[in-house]
């Protein structure tokens, strides 16, 4: 009888061999169970040959770098459910050294959580024997330094609907061991974080939290979730979530998927490039694969196994990218398309790669890739790389384009040149500042900011207490990317339903250099949305993780005065001037009164958006064309003085003294308040309208709910 591993695994060739995906579960078994591990109560330090098999088991995880772990969030959550999970230890039970046969030495060593996914798992877990929310996985660091080999993780957005393995740790024959079972994918589930495994066979208690392999492209694509009460198949996590990891807003920065990948895609670029033994690298064992579909180029339309370790590795040799949008954007020159917006922002230059698969109109992927790596070595990088990494990546270029069209090595020439010429330009550009830190034009006014921002967007059914919602990136006039939206939403489920959209929208958004600026366009009622209070990631309200400002929607005012007034604010000095109060009482001003204001005036407010004659004025500071604000929610107590409010904003304006810095001011204000600095209590609540013209909105409404 053919064991579970071999059910439908495939035929025999007439020389004995396997073929097809049994085949490439041959190739592959022995490289995956040397990165499966068994996860469990921890023992203790490190314990030598032959230990960490006793006692029960909670799951299983795989290494996916040196000293890092990934496995499942209710994995480590098992045994305890009042126990905090960052922080928790576990024990890992592993095979020593690198790939080797069934008898392989055993290592145990102590793990400790590092982080789990979705951060809100602290708080809010499902009850026994109910499925944990998605992406549901945590990232476990090893504490002592073990040998131990690692597993490829997959670079594209999305897995491919194909032949897969899943391993785990099982109890078949009484004792615990690591083994394997074919199946294939089935499709996705909870937009995309989940992916559907067949029931060709079953997932046995023990192995939530094991890899899961494609046959065709040798990739862990998935970690096994759970399997189904009614027969075999299951769910497995997409590996591809892992990008949703807290980004670190703070300046300079990495955050921990781009550093856990980066050691990710060394480990495997030295494993390829060292000579010091014989055994198999996965590298190796991706050049063996049977090849899932012939190459349309004759072997010149996609890189070798070998060359994509190799590009891999010196791209890791690199500074982590600006940006998403950054990465995005030389996708797209190499690509020649737009990518798929709807996929996983791309946070790390591998994640470049995969954009790069199968591009349009029969382009070959090693034209492409090659063409985004020219790119990359003439990026402007925020810190120098190492030494000579830039020019190392550029002679792999060259070197490998040998083997491809000449036309390409021209091309690639062309791109380099004219790309060294324009990263020299940049770094001329820092002549041109200010004293001030700001870099000027010829009218000597700072520039418009020209990084992408989040975009909120939120319109109210006109008869219900409901709400569509937009989230995008703007990265410029006529450039929108959508993320997501949803329709019928009540307020009080706008800040859950916008969770994990507006954390996709910052990552794809946040630089080194600062996190990125929040834009909310929405009717001028609705400017008093708590949204810089809401917490999207890293437990900090949003208004204090980055600037939050509000816009009016895409109609308005005459766009001359628009950008008139906008253009002497941004110049400064910025005089405030209180718009709907006179001496503490609420007054309408008169659309003529506001008209013969100095253009560089910010109108302030102190009622609550919403209430008379509050909205009113909000309008009529719109349609006099002043596109710089200040408006708050109302204070605990309505009839506390609103003087101090008034007195905090004038010194604020005072010290600004232009406009570009208000943004970043008034999330300081907010900083200061959310850290209970009794001198910034007047600011609770305070809002701030910037509606820069040259940053158009999109003018089209979504589709409103079902009547």
């Amino acid at each position: 009888m053919a064991s579970k591993g071999e059910r439908g695994a495939g035929q025999r060739m007439p020389d004995g061999r396997s073929e097809g995906p049994a085949r490439a579960y041959e190739l592959l078994e022995p490289l995956v169970r040397a990165a499966t591990v068994r996860v469990h109560a921890p023992s203790g330090g490190y314990e030598g040959s032959g230990s960490g098999w006793s006692g029960p088991t909670w799951g299983s995880g795989f290494f996916i770098a040196p000293g890092w772990v990934l496995t499942c969030a209710h994995v480590v959550g098992e045994g305890g459910a009042a126990v905090r999970l960052v922080g928790r230890e576990v024990g890992i039970t592993f095979q020593s050294g690198s790939p080797a046969g069934n008898g392989a030495p055993t290592g145990t060593v102590a793990g400790r959580v590092d982080c789990v996914l979705p951060e809100r798992l602290e708080g809010h877990r499902p009850g026994r024997r109910a499925l944990w929310d998605l992406p549901d996985l945590a990232l476990v660091r090893v504490l002592a330094p073990v040998s131990h080999a690692c597993a490829w993780l997959t670079d594209r957005p999305r897995p491919r609907l194909a032949e897969v393995a899943y391993f785990g740790v099982t109890e078949d024959l009484g004792t615990p061991e690591i083994t394997g079972r074919i199946t294939r994918l089935r499709g996705s589930a909870g937009n995309g974080a989940a992916i559907r495994l067949g029931g060709e066979d079953e997932i046995e208690p023990g192995m939530s939290g094991g890899p899961v392999v494609d046959l065709a492209t040798g990739e862990v694509v998935g970690v096994v979730k759970a399997r189904r009460h009614t027969g075999g198949g299951g769910l497995a996590v997409s590996v591809v979530q892992l990008r949703t990891l807290p980004l670190v807003p703070a300046t300079g920065q990495v955050g921990t998927y781009r550093r856990v990948m980066q050691a990710h895609d060394l480990y495997h670029y030295d494993q390829h490039r060292s000579d010091l033994n014989s055994r198999r690298t996965w590298t190796d064992v991706h050049g063996e694969l049977p090849s899932p579909d012939a190459d349309p180029y004759g072997a010149r339309g996609r890189l070798t196994a070998g060359e994509r370790t190799t590009l891999c590795g010196l791209l890791a040799e690199l500074p982590a990218p600006g940006s998403s949008e950054a990465v995005r954007a030389l996708v797209e020159a190499a690509r020649g398309d737009e990518p798929d917006p709807s996929a996983a922002a791309p946070l790390s230059w591998r994640d470049g790669l995969g954009l790069l698969r199968d591009p349009p109109g029969g382009a070959g992927e090693a034209a492409a890739m090659l063409r985004y790596a020219t790119e990359v070595s003439v990026a402007a990088h925020r810190e120098p790389p190492s030494p000579g990494a830039d020019e190392e990546l550029w002679d792999w270029v060259r070197a490998t384009a040998e083997r491809l069209w000449r036309p390409l090595r021209r091309e690639l020439a062309e791109r380099r040149d004219r790309g060294l010429a324009e990263r020299e330009q940049r770094r001329r550009a820092p002549a041109a500042l200010s004293v001030q830190g700001h870099r000027r034009g010829g009218n000597g006014a700072a520039p418009r900011p020209d990084g992408p921002s989040a975009l909120l967007e939120a319109w109210a059914h006109g008869w219900e207490d409901v709400y569509d919602w937009r989230v995008s990136v703007l990265s410029g006039p006529g450039r929108v990317t959508p993320v997501d939206s949803g329709v019928r939403a009540t307020l009080a489920a706008l800040p859950e339903a916008l969770r994990a959209p507006l954390a996709e929208a910052f990552r794809r958004c946040d630089t080194h250099e600062a996190a990125a600026r929040l834009e909310v366009a929405v009717a001028p009622e609705l400017f008093g949305l708590a949204v810089d209070e809401w917490t999207v990631a890293g437990g900090l309200p949003v208004g204090v993780q980055r600037p939050v400002v509000f816009r009016y929607p895409a109609d308005g005012p005459d766009p001359r005065a628009a950008a008139r007034r906008w253009e002497r604010v941004q110049a400064g000095p910025l005089p405030d001037e209180r718009a709907d109060c006179a001496g503490g009482r609420p007054r309408g001003p008169s659309p003529q009164w506001l008209a013969g204001l100095a253009d560089n005036t910010v109108p302030v407010h102190c009622r609550a958006p919403g209430l008379e004659p509050t909205l009113g004025a909000l309008a009529a500071v719109r349609a006099a064309g002043y596109a710089v604000a200040v408006c708050r929610r109302p204070p605990p107590d309505p009839g506390v003085s609103c003087e101090p409010y008034h007195r905090g904003l004038r010194e604020e304006f005072a010290d600004a003294g232009r406009g570009p810095v208000l943004p970043q001011r008034f999330q300081a204000l907010r900083g200061r308040v959310h850290g209970a600095d009794p001198d910034a209590y007047w600011a609770a609540g305070v809002a701030l309208i910037w509606n820069d013209p040259g940053r158009p909105l999109p003018e089209d409404e979504p589709l409103q709910g079902d009547l």
